[in-house]
C-alpha cells in the first residue's frame, strides 16, 4: 500500500470513528480525545489530516450530506417525470434517515453547531456541487411548465424543509412521528406544493 493509500486510509478510519462516536456519545460526548482514543490514531495524525477537530467534523459533514445527495440525485436519474421525480427525492431522504441514521443524526444535529462555522465557505461550495445535479434537473422541469416557477431557493425550502423536519423529529426521542407515515404522506403532499397553478 503506497504512502497516499495509507493517507486515504487513515482519513475514512478517522471519518468512520468520528461518526460512530458522535452516534453513541452524542454532541457533548463528541471530542478530539475520543475520536483519537476509539480509532486508536494519534492526535498528531487527525490535525495532520484535517487541520483540527472543526476541520474533521466539516469533512465528517460533507462526507454525510455527499451521502444524502447521492442517493436523492440517484433517485431524480431513475425519475421520468416531475412528480415521480419529487417523490423519488422526498422518498430517498428519508429512507437514508432510517437506513443510515447515524449520519443522519450527524447531519441534523450538526446543522444547529457552532464548530462548522468556521469551514461554512468550504460547505457551501461542496453543497453547490452536490446539489447541482438536482437544481439542473428543476430548471428543466420549470422551463417545461411541469413545475410552477419559482427561485431555486424557495424550492429547496419547499422541499427540503418538511423532510429534513420530519427527519429531525424522527431522528430526536422527543418527538413522536411515524416516519412510514411520513414516508407514505408527505411526497404527494410535497409534488402539490410544486404543481403549477
Amino acid at each position: 500500500m503506497g504512502k497516499q493509500q495509507r493517507g486515504e486510509a487513515t482519513v475514512d478510519l478517522i471519518l468512520a470513528t468520528a461518526l460512530r462516536v458522535y452516534a453513541e456519545s452524542g454532541q457533548q460526548g463528541f471530542t478530539v480525545n475520543a475520536v483519537t482514543k476509539a480509532g486508536k490514531v494519534s492526535l498528531g495524525s487527525l490535525y495532520h489530516h484535517f487541520g483540527s477537530f472543526d476541520g474533521l467534523a466539516a469533512a465528517l459533514y460533507i462526507q454525510c450530506m455527499g451521502k444524502l445527495f447521492d442517493e436523492m440525485n440517484e433517485a431524480l436519474r431513475r425519475s421520468r417525470t416531475a412528480r415521480t421525480g419529487v417523490r423519488a427525492v422526498v422518498q430517498a431522504y428519508l429512507r437514508f434517515t432510517q437506513e443510515q441514521r447515524e449520519a443522519a443524526l450527524f447531519l441534523h444535529a450538526s446543522a444547529y453547531s457552532g464548530s462548522l462555522a468556521l469551514h461554512a465557505e468550504e460547505i457551501r461550495a461542496a453543497k453547490e456541487v452536490m446539489t447541482a445535479p438536482m437544481n439542473e434537473w428543476l430548471r428543466a422541469r420549470m422551463e417545461k411548465g411541469e413545475v410552477a416557477p419559482m427561485p431555486g431557493s424557495v424550492v429547496e425550502v419547499l422541499v427540503m424543509g418538511p423532510v429534513a423536519e420530519a427527519a429531525r423529529r424522527w431522528l430526536s426521542s422527543t418527538y413522536d412521528l411515524d416516519l412510514a407515515e411520513a414516508v407514505r404522506l408527505l411526497p404527494d403532499r410535497i409534488w402539490r406544493s410544486l404543481q403549477p397553478e
